[in-house]
């Protein structure tokens, strides 16, 4: 008996393994410092935020995309947007250059 609660004790104290995910045009991300939330979006399957950073971690389809000095109110209106995808490509998304968290221009948190 004292082994069982000594193993449950053990696996109650011990970390869950860190996650690292890869970034396309960044590559691995340790996801350890977001906050990340999966969705019942068909286009949009998970955000991840680093709110101390101002860093957005996005799944879209099976591919994880990031964004660069995006403020937690945009990150939690796009989590509260009827539609994530028609809200992710009018305020988040731009294009090229244009997008307003572009990694290409803002500040890339170091991890």
């Amino acid at each position: 008996m004292k082994r069982l609660a000594f193993l449950l004790a053990l696996a109650v104290s011990t970390p869950a393994c860190a996650e690292t995910v890869t970034v396309k045009y960044r590559g691995p991300v340790d996801l350890k410092p977001f906050a990340c939330q999966d969705t019942k979006s068909s286009f949009i399957n998970r955000v991840c935020y680093d709110a101390a950073n101002q860093y957005m971690v996005i799944l879209l389809k099976d591919t994880y995309y990031h964004y660069c000095e995006i403020p937690k109110s945009t990150v939690d209106a796009l989590l509260s947007a009827d539609s994530h995808g028609r809200y992710y490509n009018a305020n988040i998304k731009g294009t090229g250059k244009d997008g307003p968290y572009d990694c290409r221009t803002h500040r890339v948190p170091s991890y």
